[in-house]
């Protein structure tokens, strides 16, 4: 039997649609997972794992579907659109995949990370951004929270930039707030906070921020990539894993749970 996952919401993001329509027209076709193999050269589980957004349709299998199907080349310019790596409705497919990831992993240079921002840091880095309905904004942001309150939450590992920590988002009495409220967080027994120190200077993690996430149904580990309005998701193994390696090569600079915690306290203290 085909996987019993639903497909992903098509309307999530351009591979959600690949997958989503390959099931569609299989189904249409009245193929079962062992026929679809067959045609293109694979077994069932990876024809359930190309359905459900575990993997990526490459441009070889979308071109044997468009010459099996004589589709008119449909798949081949799917995959191509959704190669081309912007999403513009980005935040919604990350918020999925965050609500239904096992680990997570987040690297931040210049924000706080979105699952440890108080109320009125996240508002003030909204209002800093032009957001045209900042509360709105603000709901949104602070519902994603929601997971770390679960009775069986994520694992959620956090590297910082010590920069990030002394930019005083909001003022003084907002930053003295959330540095106080990362410090509590730190001690929960499924979140690490490690802080990159200046006095590293430069290091792999210069190029910008990114998160990791392991999915456990369907098992599958993506990497997802800011960009200022808008964002890109990584899934294909090889370039999660380049991501993986740069997440290892970044905390190789960090200071161990302990120090990070006395270094957040010492910020904290300073702003007066």
């Amino acid at each position: 039997m085909m996987s019993h996952v639903p497909s992903p919401d098509p309307k999530s993001s351009m591979w959600s649609l690949v997958a989503y329509y390959l099931r569609f027209c299989r189904l249409q076709r009245k193929l079962t997972g062992d026929l679809m193999g067959e045609v293109l050269g694979c077994s069932k589980s990876t024809v359930s794992r190309l359905e459900t957004g575990a993997l990526q349709l490459t441009p070889e299998q979308a071109a044997v579907i468009d010459r099996t199907w004589d589709t008119g080349g449909i798949f081949s310019f799917l995959v191509w659109y959704a190669t081309l790596g912007h999403d513009p409705d980005w935040f919604r497919q990350y918020v999925d995949l965050e609500c239904r990831a096992s680990v997570i992993k987040t690297w931040q240079v210049d924000l706080i990370p979105g699952l440890l921002q108080t109320p009125d840091y996240a508002r003030a880095c909204l209002t800093a951004g032009n957001v045209k309905d900042v509360e709105r904004a603000l709901d949104k942001r602070l519902s994603r929270q929601a997971i770390l309150e679960q009775s069986d939450p994520p694992t959620l590992w956090f590297l910082i930039s010590e920069t990030l920590l002394e930019l005083p988002c909001g003022g003084l009495d907002v930053m003295r707030a959330q540095l106080a409220h990362i410090h509590d967080l730190s001690h929960r027994p499924n979140v690490g906070v490690r802080v990159v120190p200046k006095s590293v200077g430069a290091h792999p993690g210069l190029d910008g921020p990114f998160m990791l996430m392991t999915l456990a149904n369907p098992h599958m580990e993506v990497a997802y990539v800011e960009a200022p309005g808008g964002g890109r998701l990584a899934s294909s193994a090889a370039e999660v894993a380049s991501y993986a390696l740069r997440y290892d090569q970044i905390g190789q600079h960090a200071l161990p749970e302990t120090l990070s915690r006395d270094l957040i306290k010492k910020i904290m203290e300073s702003m007066q």
